[in-house]
């Protein structure tokens, strides 16, 4: 581990203006939270930081279609998001609002303070306007096709292809409040001028070697385009207001709103917990992690960078890692079409299964990550991963372990008396993929991580399937002594991917306060006695996915 004193890691924020989807969880929470578990058990201090996007025209469209006011809308989908994202075992220090008004005054002040050191240009043009309703249009408020695929695209960023957007760039542009074509009116913005930026930002990106590939690609590629001057102000009702007399309707683009909330978010929990560490975001021994979609590269490469260099010369994230898109049965995610699988839904629906499946979903979302490229989630594949590696491959081996112990030692651990060549060989070998799961996670390669673990398993099952202990008396004590130190190993890798399923190994060895440098040891289990074990994983019947592929296409 890097020698640092703390760590403060970021989860892009969702909107608050629906419900936390698989996509989400693939793309972003589920990596951060494995991320974070793992430095947590490497004895690091970690600021896990996350919580509800309030602002954006999304959620001004929603609660103009539900005729509701934009808080009410807020406040039912904060509530919903923290809630289930906890479920499914997310524990971030910190899911703030940016409605709270220490977020509001930090962004006002990063504000005022570039706008100081004259680092906004203030531009008039035109902006596309709706007539009818009296309103300008910008990014979601808009609807046409892009110009690079053709598509169907909102005015900012294009959900087929990744394109960025310009307003004016919008073929067929129409108002997403009237469907009529909307006219040009002259307004005016503040610029944050990123072209004077390119030279540092493409040696910044340039050194940062052990970035992902399609996010150290991307971000070359637009610098390499030539940045263009970037607007941080919207023509809305909703929004923190620009801190200058005399202006009407106009916020702060709810992107650099959003992004510093990953310091207000700090902020708040420091003033609560830990008000001697003020200073972490200009520490040179904190290290900046920011987990997101590719859909938000541009934001957190270029974007935030400049606006964090130039604030309080604040530090830069380190590593930035970046998923690419989770679809469902061949098809986009889509919300507006209700594609999608929604968390709560699902641990709802799921929650009268003995083992309510919480690590089902987290190990199908990590093997099937879209790390490279896009990926697909079926439900009969999601079928397939539980039943044929988590209840036949994991909850096998354990079971196993335990049922033997139980039958031949009466639920105590038995000593080792007699070790052969076999029980040193398979210790070497779990030991080799321990190195390389640390390895994995280290790099943000969470997938090669959690099928390093299954190989664990299946390490684990064929020595027992060799060894045949029930039927060697003399080698049976040290057979499972030794066996029952891997499910001890296991029980603690597996914090970082499937936490409920660690949480009752665990539980059942009494490993308690342990960290991954215990990892590797031959006698980590220091009880006397086994408790008694339920049943890890069961399987999922065909018919529960049945109701679940019908249930989407319906």
């Amino acid at each position: 581990m890097e020698n640092v004193t703390s760590y403060i890691v970021t989860a892009a924020l969702p909107y608050a203006n629906g419900p936390i989807h698989i996509g989400h969880l693939s793309g972003v929470y589920i990596p951060a939270d494995i991320y974070v578990r793992y430095l947590r058990i490497n004895k690091k201090k970690v600021i896990f930081i996350c919580g509800s996007d309030e602002h954006g025209a999304p959620i001004t469209i929603r609660s103009k279609k539900e005729n509701v006011s934009p808080k009410k809308i807020i406040d039912k989908y904060h509530n919903l998001n923290k809630e289930y994202l906890k479920k499914i075992g997310i524990n971030f220090n910190i899911f703030f609002r940016t409605s709270s008004l220490l977020h509001k005054y930090t962004v006002q002040k990063f504000f005022i303070e570039l706008k100081k050191k004259k680092k906004f240009k203030i531009y008039k043009n035109d902006q596309f306007y709706d007539v009818k309703y009296k309103h300008f249009l910008s990014d979601r408020y808009l609807i046409g096709d892009c110009p690079k695929c053709n598509n169907k695209s909102y005015g900012d960023q294009c959900e087929s292809c990744g394109y960025v957007l310009n307003f004016n760039e919008l073929k067929n542009p129409k108002s997403i409040l009237s469907k009529s074509k909307p006219i040009l009116r002259s307004t005016k913005h503040w610029y944050i001028e990123l072209n004077k930026h390119q030279d540092w930002l493409k040696y910044w990106i340039f050194n940062k070697k052990n970035w992902k590939s399609n996010i150290y690609k991307q971000s070359n590629s637009l610098i390499d385009k030539g940045l263009k001057p970037r607007p941080i102000t919207r023509d809305l009702e909703w929004g923190i207001n620009v801190p200058l007399k005399n202006l009407k309707n106009k916020v702060l683009y709810v992107w650099f709103d959003a992004l510093i909330g990953y310091v207000s978010g700090t902020k708040e929990w420091i003033n609560k917990n830990d008000k001697n560490n003020k200073d972490l975001w200009k520490s040179k021994k904190t290290k900046l992690i920011n987990f997101i979609g590719k859909d938000n590269i541009i934001f957190h490469t270029i974007i935030f960078p400049v606006i964090l260099k130039y604030y309080d010369n604040f530090i830069l994230p380190s590593n930035i890692p970046t998923n690419e898109f989770l679809n469902i049965e061949g098809r986009k995610i889509s919300t507006s079409q209700n594609w999608a699988i929604w968390l709560n839904e699902y641990i709802e629906e799921f929650s009268n299964q003995k083992n309510n499946l919480k690590d089902s979903l987290r190990y199908n979302l990590c093997i099937n990550a879209p790390e490279k490229k896009d990926c697909n989630f079926t439900w009969k594949d999601f079928q397939k991963s539980n039943n044929n590696e988590l209840v036949f491959i994991f909850g096998n081996f354990v079971n196993r372990l335990v049922t033997l112990i139980g039958k031949y030692f009466n639920k105590s651990i038995p000593k080792k008396n007699n070790h052969e060549y076999a029980d040193i060989k398979i210790i070497i070998k779990i030991k080799k993929k321990i190195i390389q799961i640390n390895k994995s996670i280290k790099n943000f390669k969470f997938k090669k991580g959690i099928n390093l673990l299954i190989s664990i398993l299946k390490i684990g099952n064929k020595y027992l399937t060799k060894t045949e202990p029930w039927k060697n008396k003399i080698r049976m004590s040290t057979i499972l002594n030794t066996g029952i130190n891997i499910v001890g190993n296991i029980g603690i890798i597996s914090n970082p991917f499937l936490p409920f399923t660690s949480k009752k190994i665990c539980s059942i060895l009494k490993l308690e306060n342990y960290y991954w440098e215990d990892l590797g040891k031959n006698n980590l289990v220091k009880i006397k006695k086994i408790k008694n074990l339920t049943l890890l994983f069961e399987k999922i019947d065909n018919k529960i996915i049945e109701n679940q592929e019908k249930k989407l296409k319906t």
